[in-house]
């Protein structure tokens, strides 16, 4: 049996990226989503996601980096770096954020209020979070991870993205094509060795995860060929799809994010029937968060 949810990343982001993942889960194949707390479009998405009832999931997807947490400066103060303008943010790199973690230079318990903040700014909207996952994938570092478990756990979500899987044995033309793929491959090939302690975790703390993750190698630069050959070597069981739909207007210009163009492309391929027609020949079933 192979399961597959689809989870369009940054709903809140901007109005463009809001309605873009309106249309990839009306038209497409989108089954799930993750509500940024802290974003300017917060209210849109929020507002669309209470009226969904055709079965989306809406899960919160936690921000540790890039922009300003929910919480007041002063009570997540290792979190945060100055900025040029005298305001204190998230770090916006993430080397730097990786360093901090392995060096424990964050306070857990900071981590832990924040996602805490986050989540139950989505609960008092009137959504309750069918899942977490993060900004970045930075609960892929297991200093990261135990406070944001014990923060959903505490808050009745039961489930979180394992940000993890295979490395998909792509066509080597494929991975190669540009430096960036191949790179990302390198890195997320190292990172793989987490996998087990992230397991491990979120059993512990009593939280449903899936076998792991598509789509995390392919952000930016996916399209049918990729997508493609993904579905092909998908094994057996449950996984999550990683797409970053959306549209590239102006708003987006304001915002501070490496996806732009590559938004509009995900957009098209979700949304493209051959898409549909490929899950359904390789026998793969769609399915939410609700469902796991």
């Amino acid at each position: 049996m192979r399961r597959l949810i689809v989870n369009a990343d940054d709903l809140g982001l901007t109005a463009g990226v809001n309605r873009a993942i309106a249309e990839a889960h009306q038209r497409g194949i989108v089954t799930s989503t993750t509500l940024m707390a802290n974003s300017r479009s917060f209210t849109g998405a929020a507002e669309w996601s209470r009226a969904a009832s055709d079965g989306i999931s809406v899960g919160c997807h936690v921000v540790l980096m890039d922009g300003e947490p929910v919480l007041p400066a002063e009570k997540v103060p290792t979190l945060l770096e100055p900025n040029n303008d005298g305001t204190r943010r998230f770090r916006d790199s993430l080397n730097h954020f990786v360093i901090a973690s392995f060096r424990h230079k964050m306070n857990s318990d900071e981590i832990e209020a924040e996602a805490a903040a986050q989540i139950e700014r989505i609960q008092q909207s009137g959504i309750q979070p069918s899942h977490f996952d993060t900004h970045k994938h930075a609960h892929m570092f297991p200093a990261v991870l135990r406070p944001l478990l014990r923060a959903a756990k505490a808050r009745g979500v039961p489930a979180v993205r394992n940000p993890f899987g295979q490395v998909w044995p792509l066509p080597l033309s494929n991975l190669l094509r540009t430096q960036r793929l191949w790179k990302r491959f390198a890195q997320l090939n190292v990172l793989r060795k987490l996998g087990g302690s992230f397991r491990a975790e979120v059993a512990a703390h009593g939280l449903r995860t899936t076998d792991g993750s598509l789509g995390v190698l392919a952000t930016g630069s996916l399209d049918l060929k990729l997508f493609s050959a993904m579905i092909e070597h998908m094994p057996e069981g449950t996984w999550e799809f990683v797409c970053h739909p959306g549209y590239n207007d102006a708003e987006l210009d304001g915002v501070r994010t490496r996806l732009r163009q590559s938004r509009e492309q995900e957009l098209a391929l979700l949304t493209a029937p051959e898409v549909k027609q490929l899950l359904a020949r390789r026998g793969i079933e769609l399915i939410s968060y609700h469902d796991l």
